[in-house]
């Protein structure tokens, strides 16, 4: 199961550090948002090192980066190896990143040492994982496996009016394959953070992702009526007090049930120093182990909202915005995950992933494997986002032993 490549950490550490140049903030992260010319300077680096290192380069129509290393047997579907090179406005310098960065790793070690593999590998930078600036999320990996709309997500607007397609075509990465194609691959892996404490709790090395979580996001509206702060307390109807206790309710309700909750974004309607609010929106994250739990979750809330209207005397909508269901990794790839982090000696463990990744829209349509490795404190999506270069290593060589496993080396 192990292999000999010359895999070398210390390159694939510099590598990191060198991307993380590209938009790197005043306290030490990356702000290289999808479609700015920061993410076309980016893809410009993975163009070179990937063409240094013997790929061939092709752009899909929603400007996913496709770095190919041709196999032996050029019947035999590809294996791909994936993630994002976008971040967050203030995000770290190993999300997504260190999941590119330790393929592209893989792809120099074969180079070096000369080795044929039967199946083709693909080495894939998703558009616009993050979400950060263009909404949804995933958009990318969503289009080519059939979940999202492109058409729709080409139209899609950021918050200054630009829209998707048309800063695709203007920062050059807009190519012409058919996203529908990356369908056609024969297993893809990703490696990538925790983004969570687990790991790192333990003292481990390597996650083997199993499943993600089920997920349900709900938009919430509380409706009440304003009045001047000055008013009698008796007889109100401010919308934010029964709309905090929904956002306590969500962390009880999650607390009670095993499984995650959260509510990221309130907004309040007048929004004035001296009105009680008439309008509370709320978004609201629940995530669970299983369909029945989260299922039970949504029922809780949907509960805690009608004792809400008829106590407070408001009203209260709750309405479904998204859902996405339990996805399992597949067994045979993660088998060779966990085999290959058993080989190296690596201490690791299964676990669910609670957080979306591009794995997991692949996943739904593709034999999938998504790898952890610690992150120092679970801090993610954060400018202080840190891990260690021993993580990175371990990383890289567990991926690069599952992706040969997989793709056959020539004898």
């Amino acid at each position: 199961m192990q292999t000999n490549l010359p895999l070398s950490p210390a390159r694939l550490w510099d590598s990191l550090m060198e991307m993380a140049k590209i938009g790197g903030t005043a306290k030490g992260g990356s702000n290289r948002q999808t479609l700015t010319d920061l993410d076309a300077h980016g893809r410009r680096m993975l163009q070179a090192w990937g063409e240094a290192a013997g790929l061939t380069l092709t752009t899909d129509r929603m400007g996913t980066m496709l770095l190919t290393r041709p196999g032996r047997d050029p019947a035999r579907k590809a294996v791909a190896i994936g993630s994002h090179l976008d971040t967050q406005p203030t995000g770290g310098k190993f999300d997504g990143v260190l999941g590119v960065l330790a393929g592209l790793e893989v792809m120099r070690a074969l180079q070096e040492a000369g080795v044929e593999t039967e199946a083709p590998i693909v080495l894939v930078n998703w558009t616009n994982e993050e979400g950060a600036r263009f909404s949804p999320p995933m958009m990318a990996s969503g289009v080519a496996m059939g979940l999202l709309d492109e058409a729709a997500m080409l139209a899609t607007t950021d918050t200054a009016d630009a829209v998707f397609g048309e800063e695709l075509r203007r920062i050059g990465w807009q190519g012409e394959a058919d996203p529908a194609a990356l369908r056609e691959f024969g297993a893809y892996f990703e490696l990538h953070i925790e983004q969570g404490t687990v790991l790192e709790r333990e003292g481990l090395s390597i996650g083997v992702v199993t499943h993600a979580l089920c997920q349900e996001w709900l938009d919430v509206t509380v409706t009440g009526t304003e009045s001047h702060a000055g008013a009698s307390m008796q007889g109100r109807r401010d919308a934010l007090v029964p709309a905090a206790m929904l956002v306590a309710a969500v962390e009880a309700i999650a607390l009670a049930h095993g499984g995650r909750g959260t509510v990221g974004r309130l907004t309040l309607s007048p929004d004035s120093r001296n009105i009680t609010p008439s309008e509370v929106r709320l978004t609201v994250d629940l995530r669970a182990d299983d369909a029945e739990t989260l299922g039970r979750m949504v029922t809780a809330l949907r509960e805690r909202a009608a004792e809400l209207t008829s106590s407070r005397g408001v009203e209260i909508a709750v309405e479904n915005f998204w859902t996405s269901p339990l996805v399992p990794f597949d067994p045979v790839l993660t088998a060779r995950v966990r085999d290959a982090a058993a080989a190296r000696g690596l201490p690791h463990r299964d676990m669910a992933a609670g957080i979306g990744h591009d794995a997991v829209y692949v996943a739904r349509r593709l034999p999938a494997a998504l790898i952890f490795t610690p992150c120092v404190g679970g801090i993610s999506h954060n400018e202080a986002e840190a891990i260690t270069p021993e993580w990175a290593a371990a990383g890289v060589q567990v991926l690069a032993d599952a992706v040969l496993a997989t793709a056959g080396v020539v004898r």
